[in-house]
């Protein structure tokens, strides 16, 4: 660009050629190209300088009460921020009060002092000022100062005045143009926040789950906030501690530590918890608090906020935002934060609801199934039949342990009632309002028990294609019982113990605490503590079943109970099969009190039910030759020959004796036998098998 000087003459005057002013005008238009304040103030010194003789050009700019300046001088000065806070008043003064440019001399100024002061100690005697006004806005100032004590001539005030005017125009359209590009930042930053609160109200619409709420939502919250990381914070089980439930951190998943819990005392996350305040603040802040965090090291991270998942004035958890640099969350990042806090409170309360419900439903048709098995299975009666004194005894024993919350060991041979004795421990207790859930531990395989027990998670084996709820939590609150427990296996059994004594469990493939409040009733008819002596069941294990013992005796120790229970098993079932039965000959109660029922109460129900079918008439014909033939003699046989169990057990302990004693595979006395190793296990003990003790 080709430098224009002004040529002085002498009375002062400064005479322009018309293609110096055209010149002039072409480089002001130069300022059209700016769009950012900064830029326009950092070349516009610098063209006047080229254009006006002078020894120093200053452009001061208003900006939101900021004052900004730039200046172009011969020794290469600059206005430091504190020495241009000083001129503020007076460039407010020569903006408002001032609408014409001011010619002073810097020997003589007194109005005008700190601005004087400024141009006079770099060595300039003359000075002329030039508001920067539009009809709306007051912009700024525009300086020029010479060395020379020479005024500023009217004609060359008059030109600078042009130049002023279109200086003031570019700024003003710069500066619109900056706001307006803020305006649209503002207006794009919340349309975003808006879009993440449809986002989010939508993400708790269609999602139940915590996790994949934060999931969906947290790329961007992270974005539209200018986040490192979202974290959500929770309540375990047990409400003794806080749990990293979900996290999304790019780029920094080892920040935030999954198997750390966080404790409530001590702890950041434990103090927002509690005090259902919000915690904001850089790690410097944090240490001076006194908190440990358990769960974000201090050397990672720069600024952290923590805030309160409130619904129905209970906290549920805990929002946390973090930031990789030093940067403090601001009171408006604050507040919108926390309505997201309270949108994803909702989505908490939301799930926890539905699981509950979800578990509540699960666990309500499994007490049907079960309740619809119980009926199908049972012969609807409760009642407990006879009046001898071992029972009497017996009943005495119920009605002392029933009211309390005691683990109960029913003993007693196979078919002697055991179950009814459970039913009646759980009808006279507080718990009869809730479940009676029982599980026979002999007919269930062993691979399958602990499911049965516990339960287990949809995947968490070979078939387990859905959530299955365990027996245990079936029957919170009121009585499980367990019959042949002496089959549980010896693996097994610390989970067991554990359940009675910490009343917690985990399902299968679940690392969940659950608590249970069942009520343990357990039976067998084998000696638990010979087996403890064989090491087949753990003697802590007996220890804390063998709390209350319950001897159920057998049948044939209470004969005079006999005639009231074939009563009893011929009304009940000639009542099913519609028929009328009202007289039981002597000569047949005499031969069924006299036999020695080694089957107990289930032989003689499953005899009288027969002889019920058989019957034509109101008496009721019993087969006594029949009866006579079951009465084995002490080697096992029956008139001479050997009984079907006889036989079927020499068989067994045959191919057991050959296989050594080997349950499984290809070559185990199972597969020999042909039938699986449950099966054969559930008949050894129906035959009284057991291993002799090794030499």
């Amino acid at each position: 660009m080709r430098s224009f000087h002004p040529q002085r003459v002498p009375s002062g005057e400064i005479r322009l050629q018309a293609t110096q002013i055209e010149e002039f005008l072409r480089s002001l238009r130069g300022l059209e190209a700016y769009s950012e304040p900064n830029q326009l103030l950092n070349f516009l010194p610098s063209l006047l300088s080229d254009l006006v003789d002078s020894d120093a050009t200053a452009v001061v700019l208003i900006d939101d009460g900021a004052l900004s300046c730039n200046v172009v001088s011969r020794d290469g000065s600059v206005i430091a921020d504190s020495e241009l806070e000083t001129w503020r008043s007076e460039i407010y003064q020569i903006v408002s009060d001032q609408p014409h440019p001011i010619v002073v001399s810097l020997l003589h100024e007194t109005e005008f002092r700190s601005i004087a002061q400024s141009f006079r100690v770099r060595g300039n005697q003359s000075l002329c000022a030039f508001p920067l006004n539009t009809a709306l806005h007051r912009l700024g100032v525009l300086c020029f100062a010479r060395r020379s004590p020479v005024s500023f001539p009217k004609s060359e005030v008059d030109l600078l005045t042009l130049v002023a005017d279109y200086v003031a125009l570019a700024v003003d359209d710069c500066l619109n143009f900056s706001h307006s590009e803020v305006v649209r930042a503002q207006l794009e930053s919340e349309r975003r926040k808006l879009q993440l609160v449809l986002d989010l109200n939508n993400s708790v619409a269609s999602n139940l789950e915590p996790r994949e709420v934060l999931r969906s939502i947290s790329p961007s919250i992270r974005k539209t906030m200018h986040l490192d990381g979202v974290a959500l914070i929770l309540p375990d089980t047990t409400d003794n501690q806080l749990q990293l439930y979900t996290l999304d951190f790019p780029g920094g998943v080892d920040i935030l530590r999954h198997d750390v819990p966080i404790p409530l005392d001590r702890s950041l996350a434990g103090k927002v918890f509690r005090s259902g305040k919000p915690w904001i603040g850089d790690l410097e802040e944090l240490s001076r608090s006194g908190f440990d965090n358990w769960a974000i090291p201090a050397n990672k991270l720069e600024t952290i906020c923590l805030l309160p998942l409130i619904r129905r004035n209970s906290t549920l958890g805990v929002f946390c935002l973090v930031r990789l640099q030093k940067n403090a969350f601001t009171s408006p990042d604050v507040e919108f934060l926390s309505q997201i806090a309270g949108q994803v409170a909702i989505a908490i309360d939301n799930a926890f609801a539905y699981r509950r419900i979800t578990e509540l439903s699960d666990q309500l048709k499994q007490e049907k199934l079960y309740l619809e098995d119980e009926i199908r299975s049972e012969l609807n009666f409760e009642e407990i039949v006879g009046n001898s004194a071992a029972l009497s005894q017996v009943l005495r024993q119920v009605e002392a342990v029933a009211p309390t919350n005691s683990t109960v060991l029913i003993q007693g041979e196979t078919g002697s009632g055991k179950e009814l004795i459970a039913r009646a421990v759980h009808n006279l207790s507080l718990r009869r309002r809730h479940s009676f859930v029982k599980l026979n531990c002999a007919a269930i395989p062993t691979g399958l028990l602990e499911s049965e027990l516990f339960g287990h998670e949809k995947g968490a084996f070979t078939g387990a294609i859905a959530q299955r709820i365990g027996r245990f939590e079936l029957a919170s609150q009121g009585t499980i019982f367990l019959d042949e427990i002496s089959e549980i296996s010896i693996d097994l059994q610390p989970k067991l113990l554990r359940v009675l004594q910490e009343r917690e469990y985990e399902r299968l493939g679940s690392s969940r605490t659950l608590c249970t409040d069942a009520r343990l009733i357990a039976a067998t008819n084998r000696h638990l503590n010979t087996m403890v002596e064989e090491q087949k069941f753990r003697s802590d294990l007996f220890y804390r079943l063998n709390v209350f013992p319950i001897f159920v005796p057998p049948l044939r120790e209470r004969r005079e109970d006999i005639p009231f229970l074939v009563r009893h098993f011929a009304q009940h079932f000639a009542r099913n099969m519609t028929k009328e039965i009202d007289t039981i000959p002597a000569e047949t109660m005499n031969a069924l009190s006299n036999y020695s029922w080694p089957g107990n109460i289930r032989e003689l129900q499953n005899i009288i039910e027969r002889a019920v079918i058989l019957t034509k008439g109101p008496v009721l014909k019993v087969s006594l030759a029949d009866l006579k033939s079951k009465s084995p003699d002490t080697n096992g046989y029956t008139n001479g020959a050997a009984t079907l169990e006889e036989v079927e057990r020499r068989h067994i302990l045959s191919v057991l004796e050959q296989t050594n004693w080997v349950f499984a595979g290809p070559n185990g006395a199972a597969a020999k036998l042909g039938m699986k190793r449950p099966t054969l296990q559930f008949r050894m003990q129906k035959l009284g098998i057991t291993r002799p003790p090794r030499p």
